[in-house]
């Protein structure tokens, strides 16, 4: 369908229409504090390391990737098991039409699906918004069901201005004892969703 609007796993090919997405995050905002575009080798293997264990979606219209969503470890040790960092990037262009919304939804949907628990989203933040950050990651993590939990100041220096970071938390299960086990997204069938 040439006018069709899907959500599908990434793959490694996908890297370098996604770094075209991610770059102007980079270059022009302090949502990321990365100060140089990573390689398209570099942002597949992001990508390969990613999909070992847990899912990295992208949104895709009308031919084009309009953005992409994953989770990631939010810590190392065994005991942080249930718990993931979540990222979201659309293109500039796709922002403010419910598409990250969208993509959000089946991420959270799909680490149900893996016995995933605590969704946690480290985001930039600054008390005075300006032309590299204005706040509008909080309020997307907010208007999705997200709470602040926590705020580090001044700890990242970007474009000649320090910037706070947030953390805030989403729980999307139910914290039995034992929990069920984190299945990994390499043993869970992702079927590509058609969207209206």
């Amino acid at each position: 369908m040439k006018n069709a609007t899907t959500i599908r796993l990434a793959s490694e090919k996908d890297a370098e229409e996604l770094l075209q997405i991610y770059a102007p995050y980079v270059t022009d905002t302090a949502i990321t504090f990365e100060y140089e575009v990573p390689s398209v080798v570099e942002f597949a293997e992001r990508i390969r390391n990613t999909l070992k264990k847990y899912p990295y979606l992208v949104l895709q219209e009308n031919g084009r990737i309009a953005g992409y969503t994953y989770a990631s470890p939010f810590h190392p040790r065994a005991a942080y098991g249930w718990a993931v960092e979540t990222s979201i990037y659309l293109r500039r262009d796709c922002r403010g039409r419910g598409l990250g919304k969208k993509l959000y939804l089946a991420l959270e949907d799909t680490l149900k699906r893996q016995n995933i628990l605590n969704l946690n989203a480290c985001i930039a933040y600054t008390a005075v918004p300006d032309e590299h950050l204005d706040n509008t990651s909080t309020a997307f993590h907010e208007h999705l069901g997200y709470s602040r939990v926590a705020r580090f100041t001044q700890c990242g220096y970007k474009f000649g201005t320090w910037y706070d970071m947030i953390w805030m938390e989403k729980l999307i299960g139910e914290h039995t004892t034992p929990p069920a086990p984190v299945i990994p997204i390499t043993e869970i069938e992702v079927p590509e969703l058609l969207l209206p």
